[in-house]
């Protein structure tokens, strides 16, 4: 297959794809645009010039001027953890065919760090790289805009352009990524006309670092004159542990379904996450690891409401704030619960919901439609939030039946 074939990219190819690492990130709730930072290739009046890296703390040497190449990406490896020198070197050493017909299965590829950050209930794909090398990857339109990757080395993010009006930004045009007390504010540099496909927001290796992202967990790799299919093959034949996103066909007809996917969280919340293996199954659905479930998945008899199923760390603050709500008079106040562990995609959408993990719960949903003010109690509000829970009824496409945990509150 010529490297000459590149189709048209699917933007925003979720948590579903492949070996998916997760930076736990919920972001503190804002504006939707950012100020002063919205540069632009194509419109050259819509873009506004930072001479001066936001925050020179986590900049890194700047990539000078592009190089011209283009080979294009076609798979995405993805591990849990930094992958092996060895097995880097088993996957780059990879034959397609067989005696003299055999050719090299890797033609081009680059490390990075892979995962992902949640805002209100939404899981976005980011990427710590170096702007040297993974331009390469983006597409020529990307590639070749300097100042994107200036601002990227500098310290900033850069984020897709068709998420300007969905990623909520603070008034200075910075995002908070993170949970707890383990949250950074990262500024957005530049709105991206394309990256590679699965990557929604791109930093570099010094931010990976910060956000507790596993150095090098993943490499982009352009096969060439060689089928993807058949080297994704070899890949999972020497580790099937391995996440493959096979980056041409799914790109096009998006979820890949049989591919197993892992989270790792960072943050206050990676206690209760730990590690999550999960396979789509259709429908919406998804399949957690059976060992996952068993280890994280509870039922247990909460105030007011009864029983719940839910990630065994939610229980000891949850039934804190309902003990709470109890002593307050509020109890009349959640008179419906309508769930807390659903282990699928957010209706609609290929990302996964923090019900996947068990940690979020919907209340008294007839009153309180998604896009709606909705009618839940101030006070309710005010105690699910003292004891380390984020309220949907504040966010940009408001939810306000939904409740996630933020980060742990140990009772005293």
């Amino acid at each position: 297959m010529i490297v000459a074939r590149r189709r048209a990219r699917r933007r925003l190819v979720a948590a579903c794809l492949g070996g998916l690492v997760l930076a736990s990130a919920l972001a503190a709730c804002g504006s939707t645009k950012g100020a002063g930072s919205s540069a632009d290739p194509s419109n050259a009046s819509a873009t506004t010039t930072i001479k001066d890296a936001v925050d020179p703390s986590h900049a890194v040497a700047a990539p000078g001027k592009w190089d011209g190449k283009l080979p294009g990406d076609d798979l995405l490896v993805v591990g849990d953890k930094t992958l092996p020198g060895d097995l880097v070197k088993r996957i780059k050493a990879i034959k397609v065919g067989t005696g003299k017909k055999a050719v090299p299965g890797v033609a081009v590829s680059a490390a990075l760090s892979y995962g992902q950050f949640a805002i209100q209930n939404q899981y976005y794909n980011i990427a710590a790289v170096d702007p040297s090398t993974y331009r390469d990857f983006t597409g020529l339109e990307s590639a070749k805009w300097q100042e994107q990757w200036d601002r990227i080395a500098g310290g900033e993010m850069a984020v897709m352009k068709h998420l300007e009006n969905t990623i909520p930004l603070d008034s200075k045009g910075y995002l908070a990524v993170g949970s707890g007390a383990q949250t950074e504010r990262i500024h957005v540099g530049a709105w991206s006309p394309a990256t590679v496909d699965a990557v929604d927001a791109m930093v570099n290796t010094r931010w990976g670092q910060a956000l507790g992202l596993p150095a090098d967990n993943a490499m982009l790799i352009n096969t060439g004159f060689s089928s993807p299919a058949k080297v994704r093959q070899a890949i999972r034949r020497i580790d099937p542990k391995l996440s493959v996103v096979a980056l041409d066909i799914v790109a096009q007809t998006g979820i890949d379904p049989g591919t197993f996917s892992t989270v790792i969280p960072v943050g206050t919340l990676s206690q209760a996450i730990g590690v999550y293996h999960y396979t789509p199954i259709g429908g919406g659905a998804v399949r957690p690891d059976p060992a996952w479930v068993q280890a994280h998945i509870r039922t247990e008899v909460m105030p007011i409401i009864g029983p719940m199923t839910c990630n065994k760390y939610i229980f000891p603050q949850l039934q804190a704030a309902l003990i709470e709500i109890q002593k307050e008079g509020l109890a009349s106040k959640i008179t419906n619960y309508a769930g807390c562990y659903n282990p699928r995609f957010i209706a609609g959408t290929t990302t996964l919901s923090n019900h996947a993990f068990g940690l979020a719960f919907d209340i008294d949903p007839s009153q309180n439609e998604r896009g709606t003010v909705g009618h839940m109690d101030p006070g309710v509000i005010a105690v699910f939030e003292h004891w380390g829970f984020t309220w949907g009824g504040t966010w940009t496409y408001t939810d306000p039946m939904h409740f996630e945990l933020n980060h742990i509150v140990k009772p005293g």
